[in-house]
């Protein structure tokens, strides 16, 4: 059987099309599916109160928060973001706080 590929999912891709459970059929899949869309939680970052301590930022499980080659924290990429609040949890400035998410 032809399984589709991470990348090839879409709304009219049926169960049968699809990996089964505990196989692994292709690597490297968290760049191409969003993983994000079922959040109930935003988190919104106030750029003010940050210190780029980056403490937030290995406690991510989703790697939803960048840092660039300088060294600083970037805003969210809520493509990945799961919206469970860690982050907020682990900022000691208060600069994270989680919102409910609008959709």
């Amino acid at each position: 059987m032809s399984y589709k590929k991470a990348e090839e999912m879409t709304n009219t891709v049926t169960w049968k099309d699809i990996t089964p459970g505990c196989n692994i059929y292709e690597g490297g899949t968290s760049e191409v599916v969003e993983t994000g869309d079922w959040r109930t939680m935003r988190p919104i970052l106030h750029a003010d109160k940050c210190k780029q301590c980056l403490l937030c930022v290995p406690v991510c499980p989703d790697m939803s928060i960048p840092v660039d080659k300088d060294g600083k924290r970037g805003d969210f990429n809520l493509f990945f973001c799961k919206g469970c609040g860690i982050c907020s949890v682990a900022c000691p400035f208060g600069a994270i706080e989680m919102v409910k998410e609008e959709k």
